[in-house]
């Protein structure tokens, strides 16, 4: 604005000095033309005078500096002329100043000559005896004149263009000041020009208006962000060409990026082609759903356009983790196919030994022996079945079963009676130590805890080892552990035991009898209980399993 304000000022300065110039000089010329002209009737009226006392002797000798003198008869013939041979002049008759002189006494003219570049004043009087004298001087024109004065003039110009700018400098930072200094952050305790007040009070009233807009969206702002921060899901708002407008901290974890995302193209965040895939549904304005690994595990990837105005202003794209689920079905999957697995062997057994007997193909003696094979296995399934019932019941929840205050040692007490037979045919050692602990859960769960974890220490041991039982009362928990001096468990197989019908020596374990969801019913129990489940084996040398039960209503003490 300044510098618009400094070049209107400069030009105005010019043209204004320019054209007072130009007038001046059409006027000075104009004024000085007519003193010239009264000074040639002056000269005229004395060259009269002078003929008429002398007659045509006053011209012997006269060289008039200046100006041209002519004697003119009644007809129009030159009669002398101080430039030019008079005789040899065309007749002046038609002149306008002598004209002018023969018919009134006096005339008076000027003519200007494109060539010469001047104008020449003429003023002629009549005689007494008719003729006429007339006297003539030359004028330079206006341009004559300024090729005459270009130094002085271009002078002049420059130290008005200067002076010029210096002042329209000095004006347009004068004028601008008021306005380089308005408070726009209180528009109307401004002082200034007054031709600003309705700008500052629209000023005003639209910065009343956008306050109250930017409060609104702040808070809608904020209760968007309190909603989506907190989501365990992952929220992306993308523009209709796959820019990200928005993530929450969720989205920002599983991309393994930060907010600074915001503003860059999604697939040069994360370059998964199955997201690329997604990017489709924004175009076609038709939801699309993908399930997709990332940072480790299993999303649902939803893409929803959204529509304004019937257009597709963009997208939202939701990531469900599906991970468990994926995790729970393929767990049912392997289940389903463990169940039936370890049934068809029973059931074939059974099913062998029921159709020789039928056909009287066992020998009497056999009978006996077929017949506890098929109790056997009868009995395995049966082991089987309730194993598969007790692990439904846990996934439900066991909401259905009384939770009542339980002494965790007499439960181990038990257990270890209970198996002292069959530790006593495998040669192994059996002992519990501790002091009563009370624990405030389900006794039928605490029961199979105690029991899984003792009967395993027993099963997979070796011929002359030991089991230690133990049951310490902590400051905040109640700890149960069962060590043995068995196999052990290879690194690899240690984060897979406690799955469903997982065995780390399978042939011994269907020798044994382990229908192997011992150790999966121990995981559920101690998880209905918020219990800790830890696992310490050396392979060759024994292994230790401690579940810890926590402070707070799940647990109580004896004094």
């Amino acid at each position: 604005m300044t510098k618009r304000i400094f070049r209107s000022i400069c030009l105005a300065a010019i043209a204004v000095f320019l054209a007072s110039v130009t007038l001046f000089l059409c006027v000075l010329y104009d004024y000085f033309g007519h003193v010239q002209q009264r000074g040639l009737k002056t000269q005229t009226e004395l060259a009269v005078q002078g003929v008429e006392a002398v007659g045509a002797e006053y011209f012997e000798g006269l060289s008039p500096k200046g100006y041209r003198i002519s004697w003119i008869s009644e007809d129009g013939r030159v009669l002398y002329d101080s430039e030019a041979d008079s005789s040899e002049m065309e007749n002046h008759l038609a002149r306008e100043e002598i004209g002018e002189a023969l018919e009134s006494g006096y005339g008076e003219s000027a003519r200007y000559s494109a060539t010469l570049m001047e104008r020449t004043l003429y003023s002629a009087k009549r005689l007494s005896d008719g003729t006429v004298v007339r006297l003539s001087v030359a004028q330079n024109t206006v341009p004559t004149l300024l090729l005459g004065m270009t130094q002085p003039i271009i002078l002049i110009i420059a130290i008005a263009i200067v002076i010029s700018f210096w002042l329209a400098h000095r004006l347009s930072q004068n004028i601008t000041a008021p306005l380089n200094q308005l408070n726009l952050d209180d528009p109307l305790n401004n002082e200034g020009y007054d031709e600003l007040s309705p700008l500052l009070r629209r000023i005003d009233a639209q910065q009343r208006q956008i306050r109250e807009q930017e409060k609104e969206l702040r808070q809608k702002q904020e209760e968007f962000e309190a909603v989506t921060e907190n989501m365990a899901e992952g929220i992306i708002l993308l523009n209709t060409k796959g820019v990200i407008l928005g993530l929450n901290r969720a989205a920002s974890i599983l991309f393994g990026t930060t907010r600074s995302a915001i503003g860059k193209y999604i697939l040069s965040v994360n370059r998964n082609l199955e997201i690329s895939e997604l990017l489709s549904g924004i175009e076609s304005g038709v939801r699309t759903e993908k399930i997709v690994d990332l940072s480790g595990g299993k999303y649902q990837l939803a893409l929803n356009p959204v529509r304004e105005s019937g257009n597709i202003s963009g997208a939202v794209l939701l990531m469900l983790d599906v991970t468990e689920k994926e995790q729970a079905e393929q767990m049912r999957r392997e289940f389903t196919a463990n169940v039936s697995h370890e049934l068809k062997t029973p059931l074939h057994t059974i099913a062998g030994c029921a159709e020789l007997l039928e056909n009287g193909m066992v020998r009497p003696e056999d009978t006996t022996r077929f017949y506890a094979q098929i109790r056997g296995e009868a009995g395995r399934m049966i082991a089987l079945v309730e194993d598969i019932i007790r692990l439904s019941h846990l996934d439900e929840g066991a909401e259905d079963m009384k939770r009542e205050r339980v002494d965790l040692y007499d439960l181990a007490a038990e257990a270890v009676r209970s198996l002292s037979r069959e530790a006593e045919s495998a040669g192994i050692s059996v002992s519990i130590r501790g002091e009563s602990a009370v624990v405030y859960g389900i006794p039928q769960l605490l029961e199979s805890i105690v029991y899984n974890l003792t009967d395993n220490a027993i099963k997979y041991n070796r011929r002359g080892g030991t089991v230690k039982v133990s049951v310490e009362r902590l400051s905040d928990s109640v700890r149960l552990s069962v060590a043995d001096t068995g196999i052990g468990i290879p690194p690899e197989h240690r984060e897979r035991i406690f799955e469903r019908f997982y065995r780390v020596d399978k042939s011994r374990s269907k020798e044994l009898g382990g229908t192997g969801l011992g150790l999966s019913i121990v995981k559920h129990a101690a998880r209905l209980h918020n219990a800790k489940v830890e696992l310490q084996s050396t392979e060759g040398e024994g292994t230790t399993i401690t579940v810890t039960f926590p402070e707070g209503e799940n647990h109580d003490s004896i004094a």
